[in-house]
């Protein structure tokens, strides 16, 4: 794979008006580390960022450690736009994530009422219902995030979002994040073209093609299959016209290598 442009994941005021608004995910879990749970909410929230113009240019996988979790926070918080954290967010003795975003601002835990009333609405034991309690715990002037599947809510505390790991629930909190709270960019967009030719043929053109539009990423990732090997070029920005124009130079460069331009699977 060859990737001819990242952007630089540099801290910038958000605005509705930024054209290249970042965004870093943070993966909490020791179960994601075992190869015991795969992820799944990676591809999910991309997706979703990119049509709220929020560009991810970065993803962790960091253990269930309370000195990792909060330097990490801590870094991601003032390098990128908008953080958000997935995992740690329930009743066990692992699940420290709100400890964790409460000590790397510097704020007090406290049982939020509302997510405290979601949970008494599930009848349990004593000894469950305490359990149950920890997941009431927010930093302090946390806003919540909605959760439609009627669990506890997730939170927000400056420019971090606190989600949980579970795969259903998180992409439903995802869903309820309005580009009014998230304030973004354009929505990002995408071409792809797929040829028969060898990344080391196509490099240098790809190359000049990239730098005369530094205002779009252009990727180039091989594929193989039965009647040969090849590659599926990628083009992601946030100007139509720009990726219009980049689109016929790529397609432009494969033709003069003799070969067709096939539409990307």
């Amino acid at each position: 794979m060859i990737i001819y442009k990242l952007l630089g994941a540099k801290r910038v005021g958000v605005s509705m008006k930024s054209r290249h608004v970042t965004g870093c995910m943070i993966i909490i879990g020791n179960e994601i580390l075992s190869g015991r749970t795969q992820d799944t909410n990676l591809n999910y929230l991309t997706k979703s960022l990119n049509e709220a113009g929020v560009k991810l240019v970065e993803a962790r996988v960091i253990p269930d450690i309370e000195e990792v979790i909060v330097a990490t926070v801590n870094e991601c918080r003032g390098k990128f736009d908008w953080v958000f954290t997935t995992g740690g967010i329930g009743p066990t003795h692992d699940d420290i994530t709100a400890t964790c975003i409460a000590k790397a601002f510097d704020k007090p835990l406290v049982i939020h009422p509302e997510i405290a009333a979601v949970i008494r609405q599930r009848e349990s034991t004593e000894e469950a219902m305490q359990a149950r309690m920890l997941m009431a715990r927010v930093p302090e002037g946390a806003q919540l995030i909605d959760n439609p599947t009627g669990g506890p809510q997730g939170f927000q505390v400056d420019n971090v979002f606190v989600m949980a790991g579970v795969p259903m629930v998180m992409q439903a909190m995802v869903d309820t994040l309005d580009k009014q709270r998230l304030q973004g960019g354009e929505p990002i967009r995408s071409r792809s073209i797929g040829a028969y030719l060898g990344e080391s043929q196509m490099a240098k053109k790809l190359a000049v093609i990239q730098n005369q539009h530094p205002e779009v990423d252009l990727g180039s990732y091989p594929f193989y299959r039965q009647d040969g090997y090849g590659a599926n070029l990628v083009m992601r920005g946030v100007d139509e016209k720009e990726l219009e124009v980049m689109q016929e130079k790529v397609r432009a460069m494969i033709l003069s290598f003799g070969a067709e331009p096939l539409e990307s699977e």
